[in-house]
């Protein structure tokens, strides 16, 4: 039996509160405790408290680690990851700094297409290097969780494989991974000139292979008139819900109220991007429960001012996620503390709300809140102790990761270097 306590902490957060995702003022409920501490046997919490609370119960072989008067909180749950995929696009980048925009890259073959070329042609054992390469990434950003998608693939053996790899980055047990299908990323250049044959592929080929071989917990569709129509997304959603896969859609990220009015319909999880939604997509998407994921990141690195109305809603009563879209072109970072800088300085979110989006909230949006995205007794140790006074600096303080040790299940999988 392992027996640790966490001590010598100036804050811990442990975003206690109901067991459903946060809305409203709830979202500033984030459970501080000054001179926290908590217990843990065996990789799961025991207790938190007071220091003085968690010392009196400890015997003489618990295993002690100092925080360093620095501040503890949940692991992040980045509910929305692009994570395996080969090659990049820095070059897509410098042209974007030179005036081309996404889409006319993405019409010259660019974008998604490039990064499938390159993954197409790369080896699983290749994939799986660099994906773990990524993982540290997140793991120096507080980062424990993380739901990644196919879709570089966009053929039945390209997205199998890419599925098979997130399969084995889980293995690793550095860090949570949830796997989700996103066969319908784009339409490959093998099919620009038969869309509705790539959606029937998608459809009678490769969701009875994933789901056979339980590859994926969910199914995504980027959901654009110019990429997945609402009808054509709708018919591969369908589909996947018959095989009992949860729904996510990246929605409204070019268009307004397409996708999340389809998330409302088909009671997705997840409407994720949501830039161009007006106030009848959000009103939809709170009338079915559906949770915003807000994608910060993508907005900045595209070089874009119109980020998702998060302040209209919170206000409407939907419970937001924050997650870093980690991806090749549109949004190169793993970093969720510059997520919850842009959402307080771009999309008008307060510190602790952004915190509970990026924990809590997400690990709701992955039917995870179980099991993570607080610290509690039952729950699994997943946390990050941050060099900080305040856990407000992990907003406002950007461009650093604050980090210095990263916990999962108890166990040390991220250690920050010190000379």
């Amino acid at each position: 039996m392992t027996d640790l306590a966490v001590l010598n902490c100036r804050q811990l957060l442990t975003l206690t509160g109901p067991a459903r995702p946060r809305t409203g003022a709830e979202l500033r409920e984030i459970g501080v405790i000054p001179d926290g501490a908590m217990r843990i046997r065996d990789g799961r919490i025991v207790a938190v408290g007071p220091r003085a609370e968690i010392r009196r119960g400890l015997s003489l072989d618990t295993e002690i680690i100092d925080a360093g008067d620095g501040i503890v909180l949940p692991g992040f749950v980045d509910a929305h990851t692009h994570a395996v995929f080969a090659g990049n696009r820095a070059a897509e980048f410098e042209q974007r700094a030179l005036g081309a925009t996404y889409a006319e890259i993405a019409a010259a073959g660019g974008g998604i297409r490039s990064t499938v070329r390159q993954t197409r042609a790369a080896s699983e054992a290749a994939l799986l290097a660099a994906a773990r390469r990524y993982s540290r990434w997140f793991l120096a950003g507080g980062t424990t969780t993380i739901e990644v998608k196919s879709g570089y693939g966009l053929s039945p053996e390209s997205e199998v494989k890419l599925l098979r790899v997130i399969r084995a980055l889980s293995a690793d047990k550095r860090m949570r991974v949830v796997p989700t299908f996103l066969g319908a990323h784009e339409i490959p250049d093998d099919y620009r000139d038969y869309p509705e044959e790539y959606v029937e592929a998608v459809i009678d080929e490769m969701l009875p292979q994933v789901a056979e071989e339980r590859l994926a917990e969910y199914c995504d569709v980027f959901c654009e008139p110019d990429v997945f129509t609402v009808e054509q997304a709708r018919a591969i959603l369908h589909a996947a819900q018959s095989y009992r896969l949860g729904v996510r859609i990246h929605a409204d990220q070019f268009t307004p109220d397409t996708g999340s009015l389809l998330a409302a319909e088909l009671g997705a999880a997840t409407a994720d991007h949501l830039e161009c939604t007006t106030e009848a997509g959000i009103a939809a998407l709170a009338r079915a429960g559906v949770q915003p994921v807000l994608l910060p990141g993508s907005v900045y690195a595209l070089g874009s001012s119109r980020y998702p109305a998060a302040r209209r809603m919170i206000d409407a009563g939907l419970a937001p996620v924050i997650a870093t879209d980690f991806n090749p072109g549109s949004s190169p970072t793993a970093s969720m503390p510059m997520m919850l800088s842009l959402a307080s300085t771009q999309m008008g979110m307060t510190p602790a709300e952004s915190i509970s989006a990026a924990t809590f909230n997400a690990a709701c949006s992955l039917g995870r809140a179980a099991q993570i995205g607080s610290l509690e007794p039952g729950k699994l140790a997943d946390f990050a102790i941050h060099d900080c006074q305040d856990y407000r600096e992990l907003a406002c303080f950007f461009g650093r990761e604050p980090a210095v040790a990263v916990y999962c299940g108890g166990r040390c999988a991220y250690r920050r270097e010190t000379n």
